[in-house]
Parts: C-alpha cells; structure tokens; sequence
C-alpha cells in the first residue's frame, strides 16, 4: 500500500464513476478537487456525509472546487444509494451534483491510503476509512484528513481549510491562525520583515510584544480573498 504524504503529486487513474468512466487529470482540469472516500453505501453516516455536501456543491462550485466520492461497493449499488441519500435529504437541488467511484478491486483505495489498517488482510472485512484529500490544479495533494468509520466529517471544516489554503497560495506571507475564518486576521510569517509587513499590508499591521522580547506575532486583517 502507498502512502500519500502532504506535497506529493496525486497519481492519475482511470476509474468507473456514477457518472460515466473518467480519466482524473482529464476530469479535474484546472480546478481543485475535494476527493472523499466513505466505508459503505446504505449506512447511516456516509448518508448524512455525502447528502451534506450534495447540499453544499454550490459553496464548492463557488472556490473552483470539484467533488469526487469512492468507495469499493458496486457501481449499482451507488446508484440506488443515491436515490436514499436525495429522499433523506430533501434540500439537494436538482440531481445528485457529482461523481462517486465504484472501486471493487480496491486498486485505488490501495494506492491513496484509504484502506482500514485494522482488517488490512481480510478480504472480506476491508473497508476504507473516511479519507478525505485536497488536491490543487497542478495534482498536488495540499491536505489530508483521515477520520475513523463511525465519525462524521464536517462540512464546513471543508470549507474552511480549501478557503485557507487558497488564501496563502494567493497571499504567501500569511498563515492561517487556530478556528480562521475568512475575514478575520491571519498571521504574518516571520520571514517577513517589518518593512516588507507594512509595504504589503498598508491597511494596518498589529504587533503583539511577548514576554520573550520577540516580535514574531504580527496579524492583519487587511487582505483580500
């Protein structure tokens, strides 16, 4: 099994999707995608899981962001499951807004690190975890999260970290803080100097003093998305 680290190039693949055969590089294009893999159709929490983001595929829409679920069940068995998830959620608008991979041989959970560790070699116990990757424009994974079978992922934790990670590649001499949200302050990176700070953010720089004596706690709320 691979192991995907944070900077590392997504390998291409060719895979069977809910919506027709595709060749990833050749679907994601120029834009981010937002790949998620869930345990198993017909259960209770992946429902709630993609059915949430079905609802939010506009918000991703928004950020350039294309979404692609995976799991190891049959292509069948993603069809029918779609039908529960829109019953369950009634506020998905239109038809179910994006692919999900049917990976039966488990090629591709194997290759992007999505198979439960605990029943690695039992074939009939496999199961891959919540794995969740940001993948940026040039195929390169940016962020991974990797969650157990029986807790739900946040929605809105997506959100935000694609909102951040876009924010620094437009804007490097910043960081994120702890619970960023957009519009609120971020970080100026220490390698930026006090002269470059103001040049850049003439709108306003605020320097905390520490204990230490070290000025390396800088924010801004002068920047744009």
């Amino acid at each position: 099994m691979s192991t995907l680290h944070i900077g590392d190039v997504v390998p291409n693949f060719k895979a069977s999707t809910t919506k027709g055969t595709i060749q990833f590089y050749d679907w994601q294009d120029k834009s981010w995608v937002l790949l998620f893999s869930h345990p198993a159709d017909f259960t209770p929490v992946c429902t709630t899981e993609l059915g949430r983001i079905a609802v939010h595929n506009p918000h991703f829409q928004k950020r350039n962001v294309k979404l692609l679920a995976h799991s190891c069940d049959v292509l069948k068995s993603h069809v029918d499951w779609v039908n529960d998830i829109k019953s369950y959620c009634l506020d998905i608008p239109g038809e179910f807004p994006y692919p999900i991979i049917a990976d039966e041989t488990r090629e591709l959970a194997y290759m992007l690190n999505m198979v439960d560790k605990q029943h690695f070699d039992d074939k009939n116990r496999q199961l891959t975890v919540r794995a969740l990757y940001v993948i940026d424009p040039n195929h390169v994974l940016r962020l991974s999260m990797h969650y157990p079978n029986n807790i739900g992922r946040n929605v809105d934790e997506m959100l935000r970290v694609i909102d951040a990670l876009q924010l620094v590649d437009k804007i490097p001499q910043v960081a994120t803080p702890a619970n960023w949200v957009p519009g609120e302050k971020v970080m100026i990176l220490p390698t930026v100097s006090d002269v470059e700070a103001d040049t850049l953010f003439p709108g306003g720089v605020d320097r905390v003093s520490m204990p230490s004596g070290i000025s390396y706690v800088r924010t801004t709320t002068h920047y744009k998305m």
